[in-house]
């Protein structure tokens, strides 16, 4: 009896420490990573999407009051919350378009959502039968929260969501494309940032434990950027995109591509 269960003690160590058995040991460790990452990206996402429905109550009250100088002081602030967490919105169908198209992305009569209020506030200076597209905003902004609850994400949306957020950077913020008429662009610029590096950071453990030197390279690239846009920080938001001098825009664009590089690698990395 004792042999025996020697033998079956030695038969399982000899299991528990096959190729095959480590492997399938630490494919599950990083399942339960993953999952953990996953998780918690998901929470940030909820509280974004919480505080971008505050945010846009107060935006669309001023705009049906007609306070032109509150709504304006109130809007850039309040696209933060959903610039952070735009690859996820965009995962949940048309509530991009519904509440982020810029004139010219979607037909006029289909046009609503943050940049129509945005040229009626810095173009017409007026909000002026603008109610019916204040309320819809608002209605959109609730109905997206709703979806957040459930929504699915995976850790493929995660490693491509980062590079999506400075992809959006690239071409259309660090441009002053995004906000033609309110050049409040580096708000945008800077939540886009903001929510590539909440991705990493969920992810960074894993890109540790398998390249440190990546890792070590990207939290350095973070904070290069964090250091270019800092002159341009300006009370609680930035200046205006106007302000900008061709050769800030210039280093700006290069801080960008410096940590867009090595943050691409992540995905084959992380699942390599």
């Amino acid at each position: 009896m004792l042999l025996a269960a020697c033998g079956n003690s030695n038969n399982k160590e000899a299991e528990s420490s096959s190729p095959e058995a480590s492997k399938a040991l630490q494919s599950s460790a990083e399942s339960e990573q993953f999952e953990a990452a996953v998780a918690e990206y998901h929470q940030f996402v909820i509280g974004q999407t919480d505080q971008f429905v505050k945010a846009t109550q107060a935006f669309v009250d001023a705009v049906k009051a007609g306070d032109i100088e509150l709504a304006k002081k109130l809007y850039a602030p309040a696209r933060m919350y959903f610039e952070r967490i735009e690859p996820i919105a965009e995962s949940l169908g048309d509530f991009d378009p519904w509440i982020d198209a810029r004139e010219g992305d979607v037909p006029d009569d289909e046009w609503r959502g943050y940049h129509k209020l945005e040229k009626a506030l810095w173009i017409e200076n007026s909000t002026a039968g603008h109610e019916e597209i204040a309320d819809q905003l608002l209605q959109d902004v609730k109905q997206l929260r709703v979806k957040i609850e459930s929504v699915e994400i995976t850790t493929v949306m995660l490693v491509t969501g980062a590079v999506e957020l400075l992809n959006e950077v690239s071409s259309s913020k660090v441009t002053g494309e995004e906000e033609q008429y309110s050049h409040t662009d580096l708000y945008d610029f800077a939540a886009n940032v903001e929510g590539a590096e909440e991705i990493f950071k969920v992810l960074q453990a894993t890109v540790e434990q398998k390249n440190k030197e990546l890792a070590d390279e990207i939290v350095k690239r973070f904070a290069e950027l964090d250091a270019t846009l800092a002159p341009y920080r300006k009370d609680d938001g930035y200046v205006l995109y106007t302000e900008l001098k061709e050769d800030e825009v210039k280093k700006l664009s290069q801080a960008i591509d410096a940590l867009a590089e090595p943050l691409s690698k992540v995905g084959s990395v992380v699942e390599g």
